[in-house]
Formats: C-alpha cells, sequence, structure tokens
C-alpha cells in the first residue's frame, strides 16, 4: 500500500499548490487598485516589460510574415486561390500566430526577467525588509508588474500582426510578384474587427494574464539561493508556454463554437 500512500501524498501536494496559487492570485487582484493610485510604477514597468521586448518581438513578426507569405503562396497556388494570400496571412497572424507567438517570446523575455528580478530581491532580503517596515511586497513589488504586464502583452501582439502583415505584404509583392491593391482590398472586405481581431486581443490579454502571473509567482514564491532562482526561471518559460498553449485551444474552441452559433 506504499504506492497508495505516495499517490495521496502528491495529489495533496498538488491540490495545496494549485490552492496556494490562486490565493496568490487573488490577492494581486485585490492589490490592484493600490497599484492604480501610483501609477507612475506601471509605466515604469510597462517600459521594461514591453518596450524592452520591442526588439525580439518586431524582428520575430517581421521573420513570421516573411516565412508565412511563401509558404501560403505555395499552397493556394496549387488550388488557383493566390488573390486570398492578404486574407489568409491576416487571419492566421491576428486570430492564431500573434498572439501565441508573442506570449511564448514574451514569457521567454519578460517573465524570466520578472522571475530573477524578484527571486533575487528575496535572496537579498529586500521582500523581509520591505515586510519589516509594514509594507506590503504584493501592493508594492507585485501589482505594479502585473498590471504592466496586462497593458503590455495586448500592444505587443498587435505590433507583432502589424509588422508581421507588412513583412507579408513586403514578400507577396516585392518578391513574389502578386498584387498590391488585392493584397490590401482583400483584407478588408474578409476580416472582421470584432470577429477576427477582438478575438485576437482577447487571447493577448488572456496571454498576458497567465505569463505574468507565472513569472511573479515563481519569482515570489523561490528558495532564496542561487540555484532557487535558476530553477524558478526555467520553472516560468515551462509552465507558462504549457498554460498558453492549452488556453489557446480552450479560447479557440470557444470562439468558434460562439460564432458559429
Amino acid at each position: 500500500m506504499n504506492w497508495v500512500a505516495l499517490l495521496g501524498g502528491r495529489t495533496l501536494a498538488v491540490l495545496s499548490h494549485w490552492g496556494h496559487g490562486t490565493r496568490f492570485f487573488f490577492g494581486l487582484l485585490r492589490a490592484q487598485p493600490q497599484a492604480l493610485r501610483r501609477f507612475g510604477l506601471v509605466v515604469e514597468q510597462v517600459n521594461a516589460i514591453g518596450n524592452r521586448s520591442l526588439t525580439i518581438i518586431l524582428a520575430s513578426g517581421l521573420a513570421v510574415g516573411f516565412v508565412l507569405a511563401l509558404q501560403m503562396y505555395n499552397t493556394l497556388s496549387s488550388f488557383g486561390a493566390v488573390e486570398s494570400l492578404g486574407l489568409v496571412v491576416n487571419l492566421t497572424l491576428v486570430r492564431e500566430l500573434g498572439p501565441v507567438v508573442t506570449a511564448l517570446l514574451y514569457a521567454g523575455r519578460a517573465g524570466t526577467s520578472l522571475t530573477a528580478e524578484i527571486g533575487l530581491m528575496k535572496a537579498g532580503e529586500q521582500v523581509s525588509a520591505m515586510e519589516l517596515m509594514a509594507i506590503d511586497p504584493r501592493v508594492r513589488v507585485l501589482a505594479p508588474r502585473f498590471l504592466a504586464g496586462l497593458i503590455a502583452m495586448p500592444l505587443l501582439a498587435a505590433l507583432f500582426s502589424a509588422v508581421g502583415i507588412l513583412g507579408a505584404w513586403m514578400v507577396a509583392v516585392g518578391l513574389i510578384g502578386t498584387d498590391g491593391g488585392n493584397f490590401w482590398a482583400i483584407q478588408q472586405s474578409g476580416v472582421d474587427v470584432w470577429r477576427d481581431v477582438g478575438n485576437g486581443m482577447v487571447k493577448s490579454v488572456v496571454f498576458g494574464v497567465i505569463c505574468t502571473f507565472v513569472a511573479l509567482y515563481q519569482g515570489y514564491e523561490t528558495k532564496a539561493t542561487p540555484e532557487g532562482v535558476a530553477a524558478s526561471t526555467t520553472r516560468t518559460v515551462v509552465l507558462s508556454s504549457l498554460a498558453v498553449l492549452a488556453a489557446d485551444f480552450l479560447l479557440t474552441a470557444l470562439m468558434f463554437s460562439t460564432s458559429e452559433t
């Protein structure tokens, strides 16, 4: 019966971990009104999280747009539907690749930075010093970063999609030689702002919540050692990526079922 006891212990540990994470999340939400009162801290974190991630987001979006244009042209040309190239690229980026790839890049760049920063603050006993001075670290440190992540993530996803579409236009018109007017016209007639762009923005907001929460939680709960900070940083990337992919499937299924009804 040892395996039963082991399974029960592991189950209780997982449930306790999930319960602690849920309480931590709602604690962050309760601290948001106080973070808004000190919006200067939020602006600083938007710059640290969003502006410093801009280079990799724009470069990746441009590269994805290049590749999408080439791949979609080869596929659509075999069906005689090259005139739909702009629409297919737009919907692919706005609905799916823009939010998902941006979230994965965000987790790898900004998420690890947040985890390492807060983990080092905890290892340096700065968090304990705040608590001794009756300063809630969740209000002073975590809440502004959480709100900044919610603001930065949708903006980064929108820029990723916009640059990706521009890159696809450069390849489709400049390299392949398709009609530029048709490339933009079919997007205007085939893309719905609320159904397509709106769904993509909802995804990016949800992914921003997931990635920022995981990064802050892992940083705040890390062991105050160099090995603990390194392990928490690794867990941030792994857990954020898996959670984003799982949430993407659920959101896509929900949005498609809603649009069909």
